[in-house]
């Protein structure tokens, strides 16, 4: 992209900002004042944040034709995906991202459902069913929630029951053999509240654009159920319960199209159940957090001709608690996380503990009529590993960091904001305490470790008037200490801390609805969402970071007549990028990987109303509408043109 093309998209934002100010009607109330929870892990509203925050809402998850979180992200052009058939994606925010192999621990971008780790850094195994919104925090976010959160922070929160008792059913019919259900319910009785959802999911083997047909790409079953339940044991003060439940039996891992493998498959799993009390004391403006969680993520891969498997089985548990203090004047939140992993490998190390208690103290205040909000944090993290099973031995390391942050209310209207902060993601237990055989001989860890770390710097601006939403930030990011694999004078394997990276980049959202601007009876919505890195370089090469596209682009237009209608055409862009192109052997070439534009169309139509006895609604979705051939990795194509049908029945 350009900078004729940037200018382009950058120009017409700023000028929505005074033209509709000066036209809209002054009664509209501002979605600045949206309520919002990751960014400081208290609810607070928007306009008091100084982070760049994208909220996916619940309307907007149903009107895309994504079946899970990595297939939204990817619609809405959150950054750089890397997906691979067989329900494995990778997410990237800000040249960072999560493990390729679903890693947790070693990603650099933190997942977190309802607030607290997933568990697994593969979005693929969360599904879109029982959400209410995902709140995406770009750049770092380790002193809210520690380890692995240097690009951005992505959390998606659980449905929570309100209002009249109502259930759905709703069935899909699709291309490659897809069939789908899902039933669903939610609501209130009382001091009871309650949501919950089940999926089951079935799909054969996909055909590329170009007409081939990739051999074992399909599943056999994916089953995901999510359940969020609470009690009011007296006013202000809940007593919940969240479980969520995601299971695939043999998808396929079918290589690279070139080298098609027709009967590897893997198995995986991710469980969890989370015990969580909010309570307050509205009288003294004190607010409180606990919750207990335990899970399981299993990565199970299996090759039937060679009769060779590889699994991974990691065990999760952790709380946290936290308190805050709210005066309107001044917060103070303090807290404490602690999280405990033990991983099982088929592979050497075959056992390895983490634990991980982290202490964190966030502050906020109010100054010259709330219009300045002057905010800041710091978090201490103590990280200990152990190798069992006589493969090595336990190592701890500490991280301190600080962040501090300023919004300010130029209008109503209008935030300005700027943000320090600073991100970490501490070495692994192999990195640090190993000392086993693997692949290419012996392994050994490196004690003198330091956690991988980033300091970013950002400025930027929100506007929301009516029917127009826009923002637009810059963001500057130093990043040290990279660990990377390197050999001692013994010819040993080990890890040392020797890279470095400078990414810097601007990032854009804008949408108005025409509908709302020219008082129309219904909703005619474009909007636009932009990434474009102006510079991101390895400092050690002189060269263009691998795997990270300069521009991420996504685009498109909303059409709603309010009354069971609703239709979106997304178009979504990712950039070219360098790579590795392992498929052409050892050592593996860096090449160019082409840019790509996927287009999907999702139609939904009220069809029967019978008033209290529920009403059916068809949805018609059409993904690759102009049937592009494009990979996200290289040698991986994804499916040519998919058409689904769906009926759904809300009572």
């Amino acid at each position: 992209m350009n900078k004729c093309l940037l200018l382009g998209w950058i120009v017409p934002v700023i000028f929505a900002w005074f033209f509709s100010a000066s036209t809209v009607n002054a009664k509209e109330v501002p979605a600045l004042e949206e309520v919002v929870v990751t960014a400081t892990r208290v609810e607070e509203k928007r306009k008091e944040v100084a982070r760049n925050i994208q909220v996916i809402t619940e309307d907007e998850i149903k009107s895309s034709s994504a079946k899970d979180v990595s297939e939204l992200l990817a619609e809405k052009g959150i950054g750089h995906i890397q997906k691979y058939p067989g329900l494995l994606t990778s997410i990237g925010i800000r040249g960072f991202k999560t493990d390729t192999h679903g890693n947790d621990l070693q990603s650099h971008v933190l997942i977190l459902v309802d607030g607290r780790r997933a568990g697994t850094g593969n979005l693929a195994k969360i599904l879109t069913k029982n959400v209410e919104r995902i709140e995406i925090v770009r750049g770092p976010g380790s002193v809210q929630y520690g380890s692995s959160g240097i690009g951005g922070i992505i959390n998606v929160i659980t449905k929570r029951g309100k209002g009249r008792p109502s259930i759905f059913v709703e069935g899909t019919l699709g291309s490659f053999g897809y069939q789908g259900s899902t039933v669903g319910f939610s609501g209130s009785i009382d001091k009871f509240d309650f949501s919950g959802s089940y999926t089951s999911e079935g799909m054969d083997d996909y055909e590329t654009a170009k007409g081939v047909k990739y051999q074992n790409t399909g599943f056999d079953s994916k089953a995901n159920s999510s359940l969020n339940i609470g009690f009011e044991i007296f006013p202000k003060n809940r007593i919940g319960l969240i479980y969520h439940y995601f299971d695939v039996d043999h998808a396929g891992s079918p290589g690279y199209l070139s080298n098609n493998d027709p009967d590897d498959y893997t198995d995986q799993r991710n469980e969890s159940i989370d015990l969580v009390y909010d309570g307050a004391a509205p009288e003294i403006s004190l607010h409180w957090k606990v919750r207990y969680f335990s899970g399981k993520d299993i990565y199970k891969w299996v090759d039937p001709k060679f009769q060779s498997t590889y699994e991974d089985n990691v065990d999760q548990e952790g709380a946290q608690t936290q308190i805050s203090w709210d005066n309107k004047s001044v917060n103070l939140t303090g807290g404490l996380d602690w999280v405990h992993y033990e991983v099982d490998s088929t592979s050497a190390p075959r056992r390895s503990e983490y634990k991980n208690p982290g202490y964190f103290l966030l502050a906020k205040t109010r100054l010259f009529d709330q219009r300045v909000i002057l905010s800041g944090g710091l978090r201490y993290d103590h990280y200990k590993v152990k190798i069992k099973k006589g493969e090595g031995g336990s190592e701890s390391e500490n991280h301190l960091g600080p962040e501090v942050g300023l919004a300010f209310m130029a209008t109503d209207f209008l935030k300005l904001r700027a943000h320090y902060g600073e991100g970490f993601m501490m070495p692994s237990a192999k990195q640090l305490a190993g000392d086993y055989r693997g692949w290419y001989g012996r392994y050994i860890g490196n004690p003198d470790l330091d956690p991988e770390k980033s300091k970013t710097y950002e400025g930027g601006a929100d506007f929301s008037y009516g029917p127009v939403n826009s923002s637009i930030t810059y963001f500057y990011t130093k990043f040290k200490d990279k660990i990377q694999a390197t050999t001692t004078s013994t010819g040993d394997n080990t890890w040392e801390n020797i890279g470095k990276a400078t990414i810097s980049g601007i990032e854009g959202d804008f949408s108005v609805d025409i509908g709302e601007f020219f008082d129309w009876s219904f909703e005619v919505r474009p909007y636009a969402s932009l990434v474009y890195l102006t510079k991101y370089e390895d400092e050690e090469t002189g060269k263009d970071l691998l795997y990270t596209s300069n521009v991420s682009l996504s685009y498109g237009i909303t059409v709603s007549d309010m009354e069971g209608f609703s239709a979106n055409l997304n178009f979504a862009y990712l950039g070219d990028q360098k790579v590795e192109d392992y498929e052409s052997g050892w050592p593996a070439p860096v090449v160019k990987k082409s840019d790509f534009t996927v287009v999907n169309l999702t139609i939904t139509k009220r069809i029967l109303d019978f008033n209290k006895y529920g009403k059916f609604t068809l949805k018609g979705e059409v993904r690759n509408l102009f049937n592009k051939d494009y990979e996200y990795v290289k040698g991986y194509p994804m499916p040519g043109r998919s058409v689904f049908l769906g009926l759904r029945y809300d009572f």
